[in-house]
């Protein structure tokens, strides 16, 4: 079985060959060089990942949607209760979510992991049980996570990966569900990016002012106790902190890029998955796009830290995937204009003076 630290050590770099040979092609179709703007920037990008020019259209998109429980929900950080996670799995896998809507307008599958919700779920199409635990522990207390659980929870990340690439997965597109799961990506994007808690901190689902400042504090007590009990390692500082689905969304897109596959990385849960990921595999931020930018204010640092520039910007602040979900047809668009707008020479359209 393929685990985490196979996929990091399979995991390469993008095609230069490819991405140069696709940026010359784009030069050659009938349009001003570079009016295309960002779309030939990402196609480009698309070529240096799959190591293909033209590179191949990202469809079928999958999206993952890896749920979990978060001790955290003690400090009263949302005012969700924690059952909520197991209701919204089984109205995923019933097709009633969000996700469930913008994936089927954007022609992308959908596949719901437990890696750690806090109750037994009943079989259900669709849904993966992989649980590693009933919801991690309170991060603001003691670690959420053992050393153990959080490797066990990024090789589920990366097995499902890589079962959706061997079934035919051309773009692998992060969902997320757990309730609480704002607290733990605002600590993580902190605690990699050197920010301060308050600057990467949300109102998740919709807080007010003075719980707010709550999760602030009870951010900065989980960074507080892992400075002082964690080592700098990143696997330490996750195990800290937290999230079994964050975990395995960094092993899922980890092995998404050494699959050489896409990999369209939704809001503030999936950033924070992403800058773990970089943290464990430098170098794998490479092979994802950022589908758009949450109003999570961690999600904006989190993509400045990674180098990535969402492709939407439309306030969304839902998760699930859906602004990733979104964006797959921008994806999906780039990639058709390189394989099939024609060429000046093609069309016998004369191109501009030297």
């Amino acid at each position: 079985m393929v685990d985490f630290v196979d996929a990091r050590a399979r995991l390469g770099r993008p095609d230069q060959v490819a991405a140069r040979s696709t940026a010359a092609h784009l030069d050659r179709l009938t349009k001003p060089r570079g009016s295309l703007g960002r779309l030939e920037a990402l196609a480009v990008q698309l070529a240096g990942i799959a190591g293909e020019s033209p590179p191949p259209v990202p469809e079928p998109g999958v999206v993952a949607v890896f749920a979990g429980d978060h001790g955290v929900l003690a400090e009263g950080v949302s005012p969700w209760p924690a059952e909520v996670t197991a209701q919204m799995v089984a109205n995923f896998c019933a097709g009633g979510a969000a996700i469930n809507v913008l994936a089927r307008h954007a022609r992308a599958g959908v596949v719901v992991i437990d890696v750690g919700v806090a109750a037994d779920l009943s079989p259900a199409d669709g849904l993966v049980s992989a649980k590693v635990r009933a919801g991690t522990a309170n991060l603001a207390e003691e670690p959420a996570m053992t050393a153990e659980e959080t490797t066990a929870a990024l090789d589920v990340g990366v097995a499902v990966a890589d079962d959706l690439v061997t079934k035919g997965a051309r773009c692998l597109i992060t969902g997320d569900m757990g309730i609480g799961n704002t607290t733990p990506s605002a600590a993580l994007i902190a605690a990699f990016t050197g920010r301060a808690a308050s600057a990467v901190t949300g109102r998740g689902t919709g807080i007010g002012d003075d719980e707010w400042a709550r999760k602030v504090q009870v951010v900065e007590r989980g960074l507080a106790r892992t400075a002082a009990e964690a080592t700098v390692e990143p696997e330490a500082v996750l195990a800290s902190l937290g999230g079994l689905e964050i975990a395995a969304l960094a092993g899922f897109i980890v092995a998404g890029g050494a699959a050489r596959v896409p990999v369209l990385v939704d809001g503030v849960i999936a950033v924070a998955a992403g800058v773990v990921a970089e943290a464990l595999a430098p170098g794998c931020a490479s092979f994802c796009v950022a589908g758009h930018r949450s109003i999570e204010p961690g999600a904006s640092a989190g993509l400045e830290h990674l180098g990535l520039s969402p492709l939407l910007d439309l306030d969304l602040r839902l998760g699930e995937g859906t602004g990733a979900c979104l964006a797959l047809p921008v994806l999906q668009g780039a990639v058709r204009i390189v394989r099939e707008m024609a060429t000046f020479d093609s069309a016998g359209v004369s191109d501009k003076q030297a």
